[in-house]
């Protein structure tokens, strides 16, 4: 049988019963960080400033003229490390001269934003560079799915950059190397 251990209990001294060491500490604290510059911001309306080279939510970009850029490669969805990118690549369609050059495109593209590190490989990856990251690092919704972004909303997430290297302009090609058509 385990024998009972008697322990005395301290009687608390005059300080520790009314907390004064405690109400002094906070105060103290108080008063040294009264005077010092705000660092609250009032988010949403003010946002901290953004580093440079943050990796934000990725999005689909298109070209000035407003085509697509990516041809369904797939290396995005090869090298995402989580397997956050699904693409289904399809046909282009018949008729549109200004991509005779590209075999595939996209028929449905999802980023799952739930299973997303990012981690910009697939920025990195992308030859055409259709993908790109953006400095918006909040994103939220009420389901799962609302999470899924889908081919549309990249789109409307990333908007239109310029294209430096005229790759999809063989016209623009042509009149800078000076071979008019």
């Amino acid at each position: 049988m385990a024998k009972t251990r008697v322990l005395k209990r301290i009687p608390l001294s005059l300080s520790e019963r009314t907390y004064l060491p405690q109400i002094v500490t906070g105060l103290k604290t108080t008063f040294s960080n009264m005077f010092k510059e705000k660092v609250t911001l009032q988010y949403p309306e003010e946002k901290p400033s953004i580093p440079q080279n943050y990796r934000g939510i990725p999005t689909l970009v298109k070209d000035p003229n407003g085509r697509e850029k990516c041809v369904s490669c797939q290396l995005c969805e090869f090298v995402c490390p989580p397997k956050a990118i699904r693409i289904t690549p399809g046909e282009v369609p018949d008729g549109d001269v200004s991509r005779e050059h590209v075999e595939k495109a996209p028929e449905e593209f999802e980023i799952n934003m739930l299973r997303c590190i990012y981690c910009g490989f697939c920025q990195e990856v992308c030859p055409e560079e259709a993908i790109y990251l953006q400095d918006e690092y909040s994103s939220s919704g009420y389901t799962r799915e609302e999470m899924i972004n889908k081919k549309d909303k990249l789109y409307e997430l990333g908007g239109t950059l310029p294209d430096e290297h005229y790759k999809w302009d063989n016209k623009k090609k042509a009149e800078l190397e000076g071979n008019p058509h």
